[in-house]
């Protein structure tokens, strides 16, 4: 993402002899980093700290430290310094101005919906802005792509979601109709147990059984042939018909 407007950067010199005490040696620090901004990045990061940590409160350091960081594609080390600046900012223009800067930090960490908020701070401490706007509108475009792609990233999610569901039920499915089979088996089983077997007929008789059998059946038969013998004996009593 290329940007029109560059990074504000405040260098600030303090030639003033009759400096004294904390504010002596402050801007003495400030002075160094300002001196060693394009020279000697360790050296100006180095005295950009001593001033924060001489005064906290003054926005210069910090301020100019981060553009130093963000010079050098640190942007973390950047966007820390530079809340830490806004937090002291006091007037419209530090505040346009470093909100601006935060805005330009954001973009290059693709954070674009935080950025177009941080623009739009920037104009509201100076609206008449233009590269500020500028800044804004390329913003706007890629929080806009960054939603669509979101919003895609979601539908995906959401097919895969219905996708894996599908699957599922159709595991569940499987797996009843694995368990119907298995249960129809079993009834078939149990069937073909239950049911006499063509081989085996009856329970197959033991000859003893067989003997007691043909016994009986001629111990029947000779009580038939016993009442015979005795109505021939005794006689047949005959019906004769009637003459007319």
């Amino acid at each position: 993402m290329v940007f029109h407007k560059h990074i504000h950067i405040i260098i600030i010199f303090f030639f003033s002899i009759n400096l004294f005490g904390q504010d002596e040696s402050y801007n003495k620090h400030l002075y160094d980093g300002n001196i060693n901004y394009d020279k000697d990045f360790l050296l100006a990061e180095n005295s950009y700290r001593k001033a924060i940590s001489i005064n906290s409160s003054n926005i210069k350091a910090p301020y100019n430290l981060s553009n130093k960081y963000y010079e050098e594609e640190l942007y973390d080390e950047a966007l820390i310094r530079q809340v830490e600046a806004l937090k002291n900012a006091k007037s419209n223009n530090e505040k346009h101005r470093i909100n601006h800067n935060i805005g330009n930090i954001l973009m290059k960490k693709d954070l674009c919906k935080e950025a177009l908020e941080a623009y739009k701070n920037a104009l509201r401490n100076n609206p008449d802005d233009d590269e500020t706007r500028y800044n804004l509108s390329l913003a706007k475009l890629c929080a806009d792509d960054q939603n669509k792609n979101n919003d895609k990233k979601d539908e995906n999610k959401d097919d895969q979601r219905d996708q894996k569901d599908e699957n599922k039920d159709d595991q569940n499915d499987q797996k009843d109709n694995k368990q119907d089979q298995k249960n129809d088996k079993n009834k078939n089983d149990n069937k073909q147990k239950n049911k006499p077997s063509k081989d085996k007929g009856s329970a197959k008789l033991s000859p003893e059984q067989i003997k007691n059998l043909l016994k009986a059946m001629n111990n029947e038969e000779n009580k038939v042939q016993a009442k015979i013998n005795k109505k021939k004996q005794k006689g047949v009593k005959i019906i004769t018909k009637k003459d007319w």
